[in-house]
Parts: C-alpha cells; sequence; structure tokens
C-alpha cells in the first residue's frame, strides 16, 4: 500500500511516498495537497525528521530504504551519485566515467532527470563540465540553495 505525506521546510513542501517499507519518492511540489486522513507511517516521520535535519545542516545524510524505479542504465547512474560525497559535486561526464561509460554524459543527465528520490539520491551534486549548475527536477535555485547548504555545513 502508498502513503504519502507532504513536510514543509523553508526550500518548499517536499512530497513523501513510501510502499512497503520504502522510500520510492522524495519531490519538490509547488502546492500541498493535504490528504483528507493522511496517517504518517513511522517511516515516513524517520523520514520527515531526516530531512529537517539535513536542511537545517544537523545531518549529512540519510539512513532510509528507499526503491527507486527505473532502467537498469537508471539505477545504475543513482547509485553513483551516492558515491559523491557530501559538499562535493561531479560532472555528468565525471558521473559517466564512474559507471564506466565515459561517452555516456548525456545519458546520464537524462537519468538525473527522472531521479524519483531526490536528496535520498544526491543529483544535485551534478553539475555541467564547466562547473556551472544545469538542470535540476526542483528548479536550479533549489539546487544552488543544496549545494550551499553542503558548503556551509561541512563540505569543501
Amino acid at each position: 500500500m502508498k502513503h504519502t505525506a507532504y513536510i514543509k521546510t523553508a526550500l518548499g513542501p517536499i512530497k513523501i511516498s513510501e510502499v512497503d517499507g520504502f522510500i520510492t519518492e522524495l519531490l519538490f511540489v509547488k502546492d500541498t495537497l493535504e490528504i483528507p486522513g493522511e496517517q504518517k507511517t513511522p517511516l515516513l516521520e524517520k523520514a520527515e525528521k531526516q530531512i529537517k535535519e539535513y536542511l537545517d545542516g544537523t545531518s549529512r545524510g540519510f539512513d532510509l530504504p528507499f526503491a527507486a524505479k527505473g532502467t537498469e542504465f537508471q539505477k545504475t547512474v543513482w547509485e553513483a551519485l551516492h558515491k559523491i560525497p557530501y559538499g562535493e559535486t561531479r560532472s555528468y561526464k565525471q558521473v559517466a566515467e564512474m559507471i564506466g561509460r565515459p561517452d555516456a554524459s548525456r545519458a546520464v543527465g537524462m537519468a538525473n532527470g527522472k531521479n524519483p528520490i531526490l536528496l535520498l539520491t544526491p543529483c544535485h551534486r551534478v553539475v555541467g563540465s564547466d562547473g556551472k549548475l544545469t538542470g535540476y527536477a526542483a528548479g536550479l535555485e533549489i539546487k544552488e540553495q543544496l549545494l550551499e547548504l553542503e558548503l556551509t555545513y561541512g563540505g569543501r
């Protein structure tokens, strides 16, 4: 069964969903629709706590079970993103090289754009080869704020 909760944060509302004990969706949304009878599961409550700690700089990561639906290539890219340290960035080309597909920079970008669990899978840490910010599902302003947050609280 799918359970969904909305979390209010300084960066805007976040929708988080759980299916069978795994976080399957974590997205910034424009509107927070209160769901009548919404019941936060223990996992959604734990996720809310960890997201707030991450966003206020008291935590650098997450200890939550998650499962993202995607192609094998997408999952390979998303797995590589977990290897980018807090407060650091990598280019799309560097991520392509990390997965052994040095000519797949554009495909890496497409996989990033399909990431259904933002923050938990840190696609915000991927930038253009010139170091400039490029696309982010929640918008470049939020990407910039996430990177600044990580630099402020312990990145290089």
